[in-house]
């Protein structure tokens, strides 16, 4: 191998020039004043949607199956507010089946455009029934037919298999409402903890995590 893979690590020169601007948009220590996390992911998922090339809400979902043995994978965020941060998905996916086992996750948002990260960790609920058929009679049409086609995370003979199910299922409900399957639902993470991390130069970053203590927040700024 001729080059490295992974990159050094950047020189003052390389900060000075490269990094300036979100070095610099990093540096307001107003934050560090707030008193509860859900205004501050929300105004730095603003931040987000303005920055990053696709998907801001997009988040690794980490779970833990039967067993005990971990799994990430990327999810898109679908509603925040104090109650939590919710997604949807099948029921009988892996991360379904995960979730029944064990009704704990950990989410991560890592906003590349900004230097940003922010960590929540907490128990899961599912949604009632209402919140998930709203949400599903949002989606397109073509994902609302997808998610009677799909048997999420089974093993699938080939892409003809798929498209297959697809046609099946577009004429299944051709000239009809495509109604959510009773598999398909939604999960929200109440969060137990919310940590928001910042690059800052020489990997000096800010860390700032809220505890959840009954309804209240306590704040510990940590170490980098």
């Amino acid at each position: 191998m001729t080059a490295p893979v992974i990159p050094p690590s950047p020189t003052r020169e390389e900060y000075a020039a490269d990094y300036a601007a979100a070095l610099a948009a990093n540096g307001d220590e107003t934050i560090f004043d707030r008193t509860e996390p859900f205004g501050l992911f929300v105004d730095w998922l603003g931040d987000a949607k303005g920055t990053e090339p696709n998907d801001a809400n997009a988040m690794a979902l980490s779970t833990v199956d039967a067993a005990g043995a971990p799994d990430s994978r990327m999810v898109l965020l679908k509603d925040v507010d104090g109650a939590g941060f919710t997604f949807y998905s099948n029921r009988e996916s892996a991360k379904g089946l995960d979730l029944a086992a064990h009704p704990r996750a950990a989410l991560l948002f890592h906003w590349k455009s900004l230097r940003r990260q922010v960590r929540v960790r907490g128990s899961v609920e599912p949604v009632t029934a209402a919140e998930a058929d709203a949400y599903f009679a949002s989606r397109a049409r073509e994902s609302r037919i997808g998610a009677w086609a799909s048997d999420q995370s089974r093993p699938l003979d080939g892409r003809a298999a798929l498209e297959a199910a697809i046609v099946r299922e577009t004429a299944r409900f051709e000239g009809a409402d495509v109604p959510r399957p009773e598999r398909w639902t939604g999960w929200r993470v109440v969060p137990d903890s919310i940590e928001f991390w910042r690059d800052r130069p020489f990997r000096l970053h800010d860390r700032l995590r809220f505890d959840r203590t009954g309804a209240d927040w306590t704040r510990t700024r940590l170490w980098p």
